[in-house]
């Protein structure tokens, strides 16, 4: 009974078109699939044995590609915020106000439309774990862009992936163990608790990003291994990153392997739909199958991933796809396969590749995919690649990005020059210049707001732990005209309970500290030391360049009242003497009643 139902619904979905809404309604006698799209972060296309990399061994994600389809060249962009954009939208980053990956220029236009919200609607249970980085305070959380139940971390990387700070829906918690084992663990929870209803789980992992941590288990099997293949370029290959790249991928193997155990002790393998990609290229030089680029490249390398996509006994088993496809095909492909009614408030970029994934021989119009960041702009067709300078390549017969070949397809080029020159006309929406959204704080739908080190700026002595601005602190409090301001937006008025994570040196206790928003103002006093030292490169297996991190200490500061509107958060320390004061990681508000 259970594959002519599942039957029932492959037929359902296999003849909706590629760009429109899905008109059809929804299926209420049959339970529709469920969803689970796992993406890795910094993971080449080559880090997978399955893409022939003999350097390691990937036998559940490889499973995923023996079972299911494999997009043999699939797009995303050249690094995480602007992926994750268009994954969860169907459209191209830069058209929803996605310019960078810190500093608020990660945030999704508050008008996009995501497969969560979509999906939500349509009765699922709606979860993500991992990294966000598509935005932190709500509107722009997790929680209000339609997932029910979000753990994990919103910035762009993280100081330490054991046992670290977290939140759970807003609120601070300390993880479990390492990073990427404690997601897959919710995860699993959470397939156990909806396994009755159809459920979207996104599991978007924060490994192989740096810090290079992962546990011993999987580290020891690299850390004097002899890398057979290696970087095929000009540019220096640090072994030892790579190793622990790839250990850090087969970690991710593992816990990919707990997650489909999981779908087969439940039955559920037959009824769920699973997705794995990569958010870019790989974070360093090494082996990626010849191609050009890695990570923040709009060349091939930087911007070609790993994926897959299984349906047990729906989709065909083992099916390669050499059509081009990228990561704005997620959002239409996804809603015809669950046969999921819906209207987006803006035209979709991406295409439903059902009908490639279901029919053979199938007539696909040509098309172009864009990659863009920080000015550089690449397009991808079938046969060829228009990269930032606007030389082209033969990607069919040069997937190394070799030889141009402009001048012998002048024709070719001269259109794709035309092509990438209205596309960046048409899609450009925000830059670093042009962004004048402010921090939010205080929605009335949600209880916490967190406002960290990262969305501020220093004044005076004070200093950001590192150039990084993701995972930092700030430091070097020296005086009583130091301060540190952040450009808020209250969207509501309402009292908020403020809590400080600080580190203070032993003889500094007693500090006063002085928060203003406008004309409200709290004063508090900060008597407790907490004076822990710098940590994670204890666990890391090779030099980070991001910040290292602390185990900053809460403390409740007390209430304030604040006014709907749009000013400088200024926190002080007014009585400080010449002295250091203290380090700030964040401050959460918390909104009462």
């Amino acid at each position: 009974m259970k594959r002519t139902l599942l039957t029932l619904i492959a037929l359902l979905f296999i003849f909706t078109s590629c760009n429109e809404a899905v008109k059809t309604k929804t299926v209420t006698e049959v339970k529709k699939p469920n969803i689970i799209l796992i993406m890795s972060d910094d993971q080449g296309w080559g880090d997978l044995s399955i893409s022939g990399n003999s350097n390691l061994n990937t036998p559940h994600i490889d499973a995923l590609a023996k079972n299911g389809v494999t997009f043999e060249n699939f797009f995303v962009q050249p690094v995480c915020s602007p992926t994750r954009a268009e994954l969860l939208t169907g459209r191209y980053a830069t058209r929803s106000g996605v310019y960078g990956t810190s500093a608020g220029g990660e945030r999704m236009s508050l008008n996009e439309t995501t497969i969560a919200q979509i999906l939500k609607e349509a009765g699922y249970q709606t979860a993500a774990y991992g990294k966000w980085h598509n935005g932190m305070q709500p509107p722009y959380h997790p929680n209000s862009r339609g997932f029910d139940d979000y753990y994990g971390f919103t910035s762009g990387h993280w100081g330490n992936y054991f046992s670290p700070m977290l939140e759970h829906n807003g609120k601070i918690v300390k993880g479990e163990g390492f990073l990427v084992d404690d997601l897959t663990n919710h995860g699993i929870d959470f397939i156990e608790k909806n396994k009755e209803k159809p459920f979207f789980l996104y599991l978007p992992y924060n490994t192989p990003h740096s810090p290079m941590q992962v546990p011993d288990a999987y580290w020891n099997n690299f850390k004097d291994k002899n890398l057979n293949m290696k970087y095929h370029g000009t540019e220096e290959e640090n072994e030892n990153f790579s190793r622990a790249a790839l250990a850090m991928v087969e970690n991710i193997d593992y816990n990919v392997g707990r997650v489909t155990s999981k779908l087969k002790e439940l039955e559920l393998e037959e009824n769920t739909i699973v997705i794995y990609l990569s958010d870019n290229g790989p974070n360093g030089y090494r082996w990626n199958g010849g191609m050009r680029g890695k990570k923040g490249s709009t060349d091939e390398g930087g911007v070609r991933s790993p994926f897959f996509i299984q349906w047990k006994d729906v989709i065909p088993a083992g099916k390669k796809i050499n059509q081009i496809a990228a990561a704005i095909d997620l959002l239409p492909t996804l809603v015809n396969l669950t046969n999921t009614a819906f209207e987006t408030k803006k035209p979709l970029d991406g295409r439903n590749l059902s009908t490639l994934i279901f029919n053979d021989n199938q007539k696909w119009d040509d098309r172009i995919i864009v990659n863009n960041w920080r000015g550089k702009t690449s397009l991808r067709t079938q046969n060829y690649r228009l990269d930032a300078d606007n030389k082209l390549y033969d990607m069919v017969n040069d997937h190394g990005q070799t030889t141009d070949v402009a001048a012998q397809n002048q024709q070719i080029t001269d259109s794709l020059i035309n092509a990438k020159n209205n596309w960046l006309s048409e899609t450009i929406q925000l830059t670093k210049e042009t962004d004048d959204r402010a921090i939010t704080l205080g929605h009335p739908d949600y209880k916490y707001t967190q406002v960290p080190a990262r969305d501020g700026i220093p004044h005076g002595n004070i200093k950001r732990s590192n150039i990084h601005p993701n995972n930092t602190f700030f430091t070097n409090w020296q005086s009583a005209k130091d301060s540190i301001t952040w450009d808020v937006e209250v969207l509501a008025d309402g009292n908020f309970e403020v809590e400080l994570y600080y580190t203070m040196k032993p003889e500094n206790a007693g500090i006063a500290i002085e928060l203003s928003h406008a004309h409200n103002k709290l004063v508090s006093q900060i008597t407790e030391a907490h004076d822990p030292p710098l940590t994670g490169m204890e666990n890391d297996r090779d030099p980070r360049i991001e910040s290292y991190v602390k185990d900053f200490k809460p403390k409740i500061l007390g209430t304030i009242n604040l006014k709907k509107g749009r000013s400088l958060l200024t926190l002080k320390s007014p009585l400080l003497k010449e002295k250091d004061g203290i380090d700030v990681r964040l401050l959460m508000f918390k909104r009462i009643e």
